[in-house]
Parts: structure tokens; sequence; C-alpha cells
């Protein structure tokens, strides 16, 4: 049978990782998918690195719109990122009759909705299971391998540059900005960090595994998203001491009768749970469903090799469901069309989950029961604290002490409020800090 013809746009990181793998296992990989699988054709814009990259035997051309009118070219492999020419190219292939293979998150979770349309329109596949957690199949699992499930939340490490940082910060008990320099030094965060250390490339990700699991459309605009620029290592110190750590996760929860909640931010969780000791750029999911219980799915989140091997479990996937019924093929968002549903992110304010707040206070008798009845009068209660000593918060002679309290789950917005009225005691003296916390039981 005729080999799988695939073009592809971007030779880079990943590029150059899925030509290496598709050609070192080549052998391997047609066993599984019944045909063969070839590049035959590149689009990069330095077709000088492209060439030293594949060799005599690929075409290299420096516009992608050479591979998508190539009549020969069965797959188009998206890997340039970024919102403004990928989904126009995207679009043009899926217009072409192409089927579409993308490692891009951003685009999928702000356009999904349109492209997936498209896609289902021209009768062709939009494949992106690199498109969340690099080479963890997390894509296939929420929406073939727990199909059976009705999914009530998936809590995930995401991110791999931030998950480095904040481990760096626990082990070494330094600050964030210290801790980005040397992630930057080392090649895990980017010249410019910001769509990782702001939780937007979580939030992307987030967005997608959400709608899969709970069949609601892409809507990246609904979530809730904050980075951890803010987080200090006294926090991380402390939590520690109460048996937990902080992670930026990505959450998303069905919460019946009420919506979905969709939200990224740093969150405290037990130390016991494994999600909490993944550390330095590793991922991690959780997922857990009402038949099979939690589940969680580890390994690598990026880099050249483990992305390509979702991109090839895609090239895969396509080459043996090319020729079926589009009709038989499993869905993009795991739902067909017409059984999607909008049950609505939930607003922040409406979002459950329990809390750490750091309080500066003055060490002075009755601060503890003020504190205590705020809590109380908004129906918030108690589940942990630790008050230091004043000396070893402001040294010898202090007369200012750190309180530290865990809240059982409440409304983020009755906590807003008791943030609020917490915040104009006389005896706080300092702004609060909140950590949202999490026991994924």
């Amino acid at each position: 049978m005729k080999p799988i013809q695939v073009g592809l746009l971007g030779i880079g990181t990943v590029g150059s990782g899925t030509y290496n793998v598709l050609t070192r296992n080549q052998e391997e990989i047609q066993r599984r998918a019944g045909r063969g699988i070839e590049v035959t054709m590149v689009a990069d814009l330095d077709t000088e690195r492209a060439r030293q990259v594949v060799g005599p035997q690929v075409k290299v051309v420096a516009d992608a719109r050479e591979v998508i009118a190539n009549p020969d070219i069965d797959v188009v492999v998206e890997l340039i990122g970024g919102y403004g020419v990928a989904k126009t190219l995207v679009l043009e292939a899926i217009a072409a009759g192409k089927h579409v293979v993308t490692a891009n998150k951003a685009l999928l979770a702000v356009h999904g909705s349109e492209i997936f349309k498209a896609a289902d329109d021209k009768g062709v596949i939009v494949a992106f299971e690199a498109a969340v957690a690099g080479g963890i199949p997390i894509i296939k699992a929420l929406r073939e391998g727990l199909t059976a499930n009705r999914i009530q939340w998936i809590a995930g490490i995401i991110n791999g540059t931030t998950n480095f940082i904040l481990s760096e910060m626990r082990e070494r008990g330094l600050d964030f900005d210290v801790v980005l320099k040397e992630a930057q030094r080392l090649g895990y965060a980017e010249a410019d960090p910001t769509f990782d250390i702001e939780g937007v490339d979580a939030a992307h990700k987030a967005t997608l595994m959400s709608a899969i699991a709970f069949g609601i459309p892409v809507q990246f605009d609904k979530a809730y998203v904050e980075g951890i620029t803010k987080l200090a290592a006294t926090d991380i110190k402390y939590a520690e001491q109460l048996g937990y750590r902080i992670k930026l996760l990505g959450i998303t929860k069905r919460r019946e009768g009420e919506g979905v909640e969709l939200r990224v931010h740093p969150t405290l969780v037990p130390a016991k749970r494994l999600i909490a000791n993944v550390e330095g750029p590793m991922n991690a999911v959780v997922v857990n469903g009402d038949a099979v219980g939690t589940t969680l799915y580890y390994g690598k989140g990026a880099g050249s090799e483990p992305t390509a091997s979702a991109v090839i479990a895609d090239l895969v996937d396509v080459t043996r469901l090319a020729t079926s019924e589009a009709h038989h093929r499993v869905p993009h968002l795991a739902f067909r069309q017409g059984q999607m549903h909008d049950m609505g992110v939930l607003p922040m304010d409406d979002v459950v989950t329990g809390y750490y707040l750091r309080l500066r206070v003055a060490d002075e008798a009755g601060v503890l029961a003020r504190v205590a009845t705020t809590l109380a009068d908004a129906g918030i209660s108690v589940d942990a604290l630790l008050q230091r000593e004043a000396d070893e918060v402001g040294g010898e002679g202090s007369t200012q002490t750190d309180l530290i309290i865990l809240t059982h789950d409440a409304r983020e917005g009755a906590m807003n409020a008791a943030q609020a009225k917490l915040q104009a005691l006389p005896s706080v003296l300092a702004p609060i800090v909140r950590i949202r916390k999490e026991e994924l039981n």
C-alpha cells in the first residue's frame, strides 16, 4: 500500500524530533500503522537549516502554501505555533481536504470550535495529542480510554517551566526571581517566559481537556488564569510545614446543576498525593471518573522527541482512519457535534475550594480570636492553624508575627468578602497572602 505522505510546516525543535523519530523507528511504526508514513515535504523560512535536518531526499520550501497545494500530501503537520498565520494555514489545509496534526494548544484553545467545525464539514481529521502534556497521551485517555466514565474533575501539572521553578524554590528556599533566571540559563524557560509563568500556557491546555472531559465548547476566554510570579519562598516553606506542596495546577470540575469550573492558579496539594511529588520539568495529570476512580498520567511534557512521540501517534491514527467513514471516527472533542452541551463556565466567585491565608499581624492578645470570628461570620471554617514566634519572623524583640490558616472548602465570593474584612483589622499589618488549596480526594 502506498505510504501516507506528510508535509511538515516548521522544522524546529518538535519538527526535527518528529522527522528523526519517524526515520529511526520507521519499520516499527509501519508495522503498527499498516502502511508507511513518510515526510516528503517541509516548509520552513530557514531552508538551509531545514535541508541539514532532512537531507536531500525531502523537498524543502520556504512557503507553507506550497505544501498545502501539493496534491500528493495527505497530512499537514502544523508546528509553527501561535494564533496568526498558523490558523490561516490550518484552515487552508482543511479546505484543501488535508488531514491536520498540530501541537498548537494556543490555536486550538482560542479557535478550536471554528477549526473543528471546518474539519467536520470537510470530513477530515484534526489530531492534537501533542498540544497537551507533550509525550503523555492524555488526550487519547480522556477521549477514548475513559469514554465509559462520567468524568468528575481533572487536575494537572501541565507546564514544565513553572513546575521546575516551584521545585527549585522549595528545595533551595529561593525566591521566584532568582529561580526564573536559573531556569532561563538552563533552557527550561524562554527569554520571554510570560505565557508560562503567568499560567496562560497551562490554561490553553486545561481548556482543551475540559472540553473533551465534559463535552462543552472550547472557551479559553472564560478560564480563570493566575501565574506564579507573586509566590514567595516563605509560603512554600509554611505550606511544607503544614503537609502541603504548592503546584501550578490546571483544574476543571463538573458541578452538577451549576456548570463547570475552569481555572489555573498556584494550589496547595497534600504532600502525600502522587502529583505533589512531581518535580522538575515533568508533567502529570490526575483524572477522576465515576467508574474508574482516580487515575494519574505522568511523563515529559515538552521536548523534541517526547512531543514528537505524540505527533507520530496522531499520524498513525490518521493513517489508520483516513479511509474510514467520517462519522465512524472518534470525534475531535469526544462528543459528536449535536451532543455538545454548553454547561457554562462558572465565574470565579462561585468556585468552591479551600484556602491558605498568611497574615502578618501584631503580636498581641486577641488577634487570633478576631481573625477566627471574622472567618466564622463569613461561614468559613478553619482546618489548620500555624502561628510563628515573633522572633522567628522579625528577629529578637519583634512585635509582629505570621499567622497561617488553612480553611475548609468555601465559595470564592465568601472568601473575598472575609479577606476584605480581615485586611481592615488594625492588627493586620501587611497585605494578606492567599493561595487556593485542593485535597484531590
